[in-house]
């Protein structure tokens, strides 16, 4: 099965390179953005006998090592 983790600082975590990149877009003519994140996709395969077993394994595969729990949210599918 297909895993795609999207993992993103949680709100209140200063994020550099989010507001590198605003800065930049406003620096390139795009004032009106704001609130910039930045954030990763992790995709892979899982090998498991149900879509359930896959989540879990997903979710244990985030809480160990794909997001630092303690300052970044993450979201996991699996399809």
């Amino acid at each position: 099965m297909k895993a795609t983790v999207h993992v993103f600082l949680k709100p209140g975590v200063l994020d550099v390179q989010g507001k590198a990149v605003e800065n930049a877009l406003h620096g390139l003519g795009w004032s009106g953005v704001s609130g910039v994140r930045v954030g990763r996709v992790i995709e892979f395969d899982v090998a498991a006998d149900s879509k359930a077993a896959a989540e879990a394994q997903v979710k244990a595969m985030c809480e160990k090592l794909l997001a630092n729990t303690v300052i970044e949210g993450y979201r996991a599918e699996v399809a």
